[in-house]
This record gives C-alpha cells, structure tokens and sequence, in this order.
C-alpha cells in the first residue's frame, strides 16, 4: 500500500504533469466508464476514440471542467478541480482551458473578427494574423458569421480558442465539418501549438487516421480506456 502512495506522489509532482484523471467513474440511466485513469505532459497530444455512446464526449466534459464525475478527481496544477471554488473553476477554464466544441458557439449578428476581439479582451493577447493564415481564414475576418460556411465557422472557432493561449486543449471532433485536406491543416495546427507553447491536448474523434497522429491513443469500450498507441 505504502509503494503506491509513494509512486502516485511522484506521478503528481512531476513538472511535466499537466492533468492527471484519477479512477473516473460516471453514469446517467447506465453505467458509461469506471476507473479511468490518464495522465496529460506538456506538449503531449492524446486521442481518445470509440462507438457513438461510449462516453467520449462525456469523458471529455469531465476531463475539461464542465461535468463532475459520479467517482474520481481531476487534478490541474495540483488542485482537484471538482473541490475548489466554483469562483477558481470558472478562471481556470476562462484562462487555461482552451475548448473546442463540434457546436461553434459563435457570436451570431457579429463579424468573425469580432468574435476574435472577444477572445483578446478576456486573455489580453492579440490576434495571431500568423494563424488565421494557417487555418485560411484572413480572407473573411471581416465578414459576418452568419455569413461564413460551417469549416470556416469551425475554424473561426478553433482560432478563438488558441487566441487565449491555453495551457490545455480539449477537442471535441474539432474536424467533423471539414475536408481531408483542411482537416489536417487543422491538427497540423494545432499540435504546432502544443509544441511551441508547452500545452497539451485531449481529442475525441471519429477520425482513426486523425487519432494515430496524436502521441497517444486510447480507445473506450467496455466501460475501460485501452491503450492503443
């Protein structure tokens, strides 16, 4: 007993932990996972696929801050985030988590470069011109959101997210709306942040080819994560 507690101890002080899931349990009218554990580094990217109703998106959601977990904790620069003020949760997902939704949740009536202002104005950096490049998107900044096709609506939304420089990234299908083509300009995008900013990303997706690309893949299914890769 006395050697696990020990290990777990330096597993969480470790400085290249950046989230650390602790015997994850959940459930709504079934049992959709138990006992899942996973350990996020800095500049490391993880894939978690499976079957529609798996749990990923619900995985996810806990991982990310948004729904307390029937059992286990999440533990982010050694806090459990589930046992903090809801004051101290919102501003770590206001400040260090950047979340990318198969939803845009985009400012409808406003300018895409509008959206972005809003992104500057809670985390104080600029708009990165470099990576509206990358995602093809500076051609229709000025546009209206209404305006804008359902990929460049995804990818506005994926630069507003990277605007505020988050220390972790969760992604939810980032890629659902998009071609081959720009679907990888996207990833290549955004493990390109994660290198050069020393963040981490989490990504649920359908997308085998997209998921092999990340450092590590899990699959869920039978109410366990299987390491893949």
């Amino acid at each position: 007993m006395s050697e696990t507690i020990k290990e777990e101890s330096l597993i969480t002080n470790d400085e290249t932990i950046l989230l650390e899931a602790k015997a994850l349990s959940h459930e709504f009218d079934y049992k959709l996972f138990e006992n899942i554990n996973l350990i996020l580094e800095k500049k490391q990217s993880i894939a978690i696929i499976g079957v529609s109703g798996s749990g990923k998106s619900t995985l996810l959601n806990i991982l990310s801050s948004l729904l307390a977990p029937k059992d286990g904790e999440i533990l982010f620069d050694k806090q459990s985030i589930y046992k903090i003020s809801k004051k101290n949760l919102l501003n770590i997902r206001r400040e260090d988590f950047g979340i990318i939704f198969q939803a845009h949740y985009l400012f409808r009536g406003f300018s895409a470069n509008d959206n972005l202002e809003i992104a500057t104005l809670l985390s104080g950096n600029n708009i990165d011109k470099e990576l509206l490049v990358k995602l093809n998107i500076e051609y229709v900044i000025n546009q209206g959101v209404g305006e804008l096709s359902g990929g460049q609506q995804q990818r506005l939304s994926i630069a507003r997210v990277l605007t505020k420089k988050p220390k972790i990234i969760f992604a939810d299908e980032p890629t659902g709306n998009l071609d081959k083509d720009t679907a990888q300009t996207v990833m290549d995008t955004l493990h390109e942040y994660i290198k050069k900013n020393d963040s981490g990303m989490i990504l649920v997706t359908h997308e085998n080819e997209l998921a092999m690309q990340c450092d590590k893949v899990y699959k869920l299914e039978n109410l366990h994560l299987k390491e893949l890769k």
